[in-house]
């Protein structure tokens, strides 16, 4: 069975919106047999590129048109591919967090994987590396609290987002955000504990 063929059986089977990459059709040929393989779906429109060698299946909504994988979609496979942790930071985290309205076109994430930057149409995605205590946060509130807290710096909280993230970590873990302010830079550990401290994290 030719390269091309083995690749377009392989994509029959991917869902609607799938995204994948060259490596995932090693041993079905030579690098540039895939790579040539890939160029000429593309062509044909059976597949769509997204950034440089990146592929996703394509889904169309009546009202929208073509459906693209969102920044998140797009930086969470890279991580599977790469087998590497990501964890969304700075304004991303915000935005996470419901606390920003906003979707920042320049989605950042800390990894042990490699530091890079990629573009996706007018977006843009960054893998910033990161310490083992980064990574290390556990609580799916806290860590993101704090992993935004450290981009933005302490002169960017102002009393309305101090109350919206009291408000937030009223939903995490006492024990898990007492373990996650524990790996946090002494100012964030400090300003976790003066937020909560009549609260549930009463031993940070």
């Amino acid at each position: 069975m030719s390269t091309t063929q083995t690749i377009e059986d392989a994509i029959k089977k991917k869902t609607a919106g799938e995204l994948f990459f060259p490596s995932d059709f090693r041993f079905a040929g030579s690098e540039g047999a895939i790579k040539m393989a890939l160029s000429r779906l593309v062509k044909e429109g059976g597949i769509k590129r997204i950034a440089h060698g990146i592929y996703y299946v394509p889904t169309y909504n009546h009202i929208v048109g073509d459906v693209l994988p969102s920044l998140d979609e797009i930086a969470e496979a890279i991580a599977k591919r790469d087998h590497a942790t990501i964890k969304p930071a700075g304004s991303y985290a915000l935005n996470k967090l419901g606390l920003s309205t906003q979707v920042p076109m320049k989605q950042v994430y800390f990894t042990n994987g490699q530091h890079r930057t990629i573009k996706v149409g007018k977006g843009e995605i960054k893998f910033k590396s990161a310490s083992h205590r980064k990574l290390a946060l556990q609580g799916k509130i806290s860590s993101l609290v704090v992993l935004a807290l450290d981009e933005l710096g302490p002169d960017s909280v102002d009393d309305t987002m101090r109350n919206q993230i009291r408000e937030v970590l009223k939903k995490e873990d006492p024990d898990i955000l007492e373990a996650d302010a524990k790996l946090a830079t002494g100012w964030i550990h400090d300003f976790l504990y003066n937020l909560v401290k009549k609260g549930q994290a009463k031993n940070i």
